[in-house]
């Protein structure tokens, strides 16, 4: 195919941002309030920076299906690399650059990244593992906080005001062309690179939009981390909508209402935490949220008192979305006029997406009944890259796997019940047990170590240990936090170590986690 007719016909994401420079030149595409002051690209501003991305990526020699990796804080230059990656036919890996010292490594040579943009702020951490990375040849520093730069860096600033903005339109991109890659935790001790078609981004963030109620040039914000699949997919949507996405690196409750407030935003994307917390906001009832239309949550319910005072503040829909990475992620959504019901809902799947519960041999079961939730959808990841194996594990009967046990109601609104594998969710981010377990062990004073979730006010789940110490030695769970905090990212570390003489086992040998959360479910409440 010639890339006259592949241009034509193509599903490409980094075509997105030319049509809407094209339809909505001057609307406001992103913006960041920082120092006090306002940063905007329009459309046709963020077109033309993006192809500057594309541009520069080429006098680096980074070519089409290269791997880029970004680390960063929320920003603008944050949607510039993705985005301008998008465009170049690049793959774009964001960075959870809260992992620890290992994973960091793991990543970066895993995907095999050519080159790394990273925050001024991170870089320290960076250089602490820079000669363990094998396949990076450019680093590129983002000046955002004034941080100290080693000269073997390239500036982004530099680089983006040298640069042509002239659209490239030389490049074939198939469909299927692999986008980006997210990596998210396993139940194994590495993370597991999810790689993402263009295809796959443009369906989802179309039906998300169509089903989250982001309307045509809507206001939206961007306050969790750009990196997670979620907020990525949210503010996609936003773009992908003609609308613009307000950014922001820090949430403090009583700013943020107030920019909602002032730029009249009318899609707010939030964590429950997050919506309680700014239910503390003083005179909340006073501002104005009219311009208002959805309000959306995710990762866990909001308790329903809650729920009620938020309505009666914001007064618009509030509805709740989940999915997960290997989904691009949304999957399924449960809407306000169902908030009534009580339990852990999901709801229904995207119009896009098949939604069906199956037991163990592959067959689909009726409503009521609990069984792995399964999906089919275009949005579907194309695998994990460099792992045919476990790609094929969570796709055989013909339907992807989620590893979450569910059932659908009389409504056939589905509704959550258990993880399948002991995966702990806290604060928006997924927490292999097994992976925490391992640091543990590796103290000379532990026998044995299990880790459970468990209820918590603020984080959803909190990580907790149980743990029985060898004879005859004496450990603290300070000692234990503190080889935690060493080897892990600050949310896996564990917010209590229990001593016990001992722990329930299976015939096996499997400690049972069951019982465990039961005798301390409420251990923070």
């Amino acid at each position: 195919m010639n890339t006259s007719r592949n241009i034509i016909n193509r599903v490409a994401m980094g075509d997105v941002f030319r049509r809407k420079a094209m339809v909505s030149p001057n609307l406001d595409a992103i913006v960041e309030y920082r120092n006090n002051k306002r940063l905007s690209y329009t459309h046709l501003e963020l077109n033309k920076a993006l192809n500057k991305i594309d541009n520069i990526l080429r006098e680096l020699n980074i070519k089409q299906g290269d791997r880029v990796a970004l680390a960063s804080p929320n920003s603008l230059e944050f949607a510039l690399v993705v985005y301008g990656c998008m465009k170049a036919g690049v793959v774009v890996v964001p960075i959870n650059y809260l992992q620890g010292h290992s994973d960091l490594v793991f990543t970066l040579n895993h995907c095999e990244a050519k080159a790394l943009f990273v925050e001024d702020s991170l870089i320290e951490k960076f250089e602490q593992c820079k000669n363990e990375f094998h396949f990076l040849n450019h680093w590129i520093s983002i000046p955002v906080t004034g941080c100290s730069v080693p000269s073997t860096y390239l500036s982004f600033n530099h680089l983006l005001e040298n640069a042509s903005d002239l659209e490239n339109e030389d490049l074939i991109i198939n469909d299927r062309d692999p986008l980006q890659i997210l990596y998210t935790s396993g139940t194994t001790s590495k993370p597991k690179g999810v790689e993402t078609s263009h295809l796959a981004l443009f369906i989802n963030s179309l039906s998300a939009a169509i089903e989250l109620g982001i309307k045509k040039e809507s206001i939206g914000t961007s306050v969790m981390p750009m990196f997670h699949c979620a907020q990525h997919l949210i503010s996609t949507s936003i773009l992908h909508m003609n609308g613009a996405v307000l950014i922001f690196r820090n949430f403090e409750p009583e700013s943020f209402v107030k920019v909602i407030e002032k730029e009249k935003v009318n899609f707010v994307f939030l964590l429950p935490l997050m919506w309680k917390a700014l239910l503390e906001v003083t005179n909340i009832e006073k501002y104005d949220f009219s311009a208002l239309d959805t309000c959306m949550y995710a990762m866990a319910p909001i308790d329903k008192p809650s729920l009620l005072r938020l309505k009666a503040v914001f007064k618009c829909p509030f509805i709740l979305g989940s999915g997960q990475t290997e989904m691009t992620p949304v999957t399924t959504v449960f809407q306000d006029k169902w908030s009534y019901k009580d339990g852990n809902y999901w709801g229904e799947a995207l119009v896009t997406t098949d939604q069906a519960i199956m037991d163990d041999n592959g067959q689909i079961l009726p409503d009521g009944e609990i069984g792995e939730i399964v999906w089919r959808s275009p949005s579907t990841m194309s695998g994990y890259y460099k792992d045919p194996e476990a790609t094929a594990e969570v796709s055989i009967f013909g339907w992807h796997h989620s590893g979450d046990l569910g059932y659908f109601d009389e409504d056939h609104q589905l509704m959550f019940v258990d993880r399948k594998k002991d995966m702990i969710k806290t604060g928006g981010e997924n927490v292999p047990s097994v992976k925490v377990e391992r640091v543990l062990m590796s103290h000379p004073s532990v026998a044995g170590v299990t880790v459970i979730g468990l209820p918590h006010p603020h984080w959803t789940e909190a990580v907790t240990a149980i743990v029985t110490p060898k004879i005859d030695t004496n450990v603290t769970e300070k000692e234990l936090i503190e080889l935690c905090k060493n080897e892990l990212a600050g949310y896996e570390v564990p917010k209590r170590v229990i001593f016990v003489n001992d722990i329930v086992k299976t015939a096996t040998g499997k400690f049972l986690k069951a019982p465990l959360r039961k005798k301390y479910a409420n251990l923070y409440l």
